[in-house]
């Protein structure tokens, strides 16, 4: 990525290669990311996809943090994000569409649903709530949005607020990334990737 974003985090960069090789296979032109902080995976999406076709790009976050944050800097990241992505639009070979939605992604999601139906994006990126129950909420509300033959990618597989041993449950990712590709198992296709992000696309509505 281009040197002159300001990002003060790098939660990212180590999965550029597993990103580059699924939009090489099927780039995105309609793209759906729940959990955008300063925008650095949508910078990268931008400045990858955004070189072979026009675009649009659905950001939601509420940038109020989650229990992990501290709330009095969500206005500088908030701030981060709405510069990088402009200035990641701004340089862009093709157009880029913008759609930003500050509010709770299940407010959102139910949103584009009633607006637009299902089956509206080719990817969806979940790394919003780390609470179980919000991203159980994610994962099937973002699937109905996902098309059929579009990928879905989970962040944060392994995250946990408490030490190894003293995880609360319902405080972690896993138990519902687990629960989703269990119940949903016959609509997707798990893809070889790192422990720590999950892939998988859909095959059947």
């Amino acid at each position: 990525m281009q040197a002159d974003y300001e990002f003060t985090t790098d939660w990212f960069s180590r999965f550029h290669g597993v990103w580059k090789q699924l939009f090489e296979i099927a780039p995105p032109s309609r793209y759906l990311e729940i959990g955008s902080w300063e925008g650095r995976s949508a910078c990268f999406v931008i400045d990858t996809c955004a070189s072979q076709r026009p675009m649009e790009i659905h950001c939601i976050d509420t940038w109020e943090g989650g229990v992990e944050h501290d709330p009095a800097g969500m206005t500088d990241v908030e701030r981060r994000f709405d510069a990088n992505l402009a200035l990641a639009a701004s340089r862009a070979a093709h157009e880029v569409r913008l759609v930003k939605h500050k509010r709770r992604s299940s407010e959102a999601l139910a949103q584009l649903l009633a607006e637009g139906g299902p089956e509206q994006f080719d990817a969806v990126y979940i790394d919003g709530s780390h609470q179980a129950p919000d991203v159980l909420t994610d994962a099937v509300m973002g699937f109905l949005l996902l098309k059929t033959g579009g990928v879905i990618i989970f962040d944060d597989y392994l995250w946990a607020m408490e030490d190894a041993g003293k995880q609360d449950f319902f405080n972690m990712p896993k138990p519902a990334i687990d629960a989703f590709t269990t119940i949903f198992q016959r609509k997707l296709s798990l893809a070889m990737a790192p422990v720590y992000q999950i892939y998988a696309r859909k095959t059947a509505s």
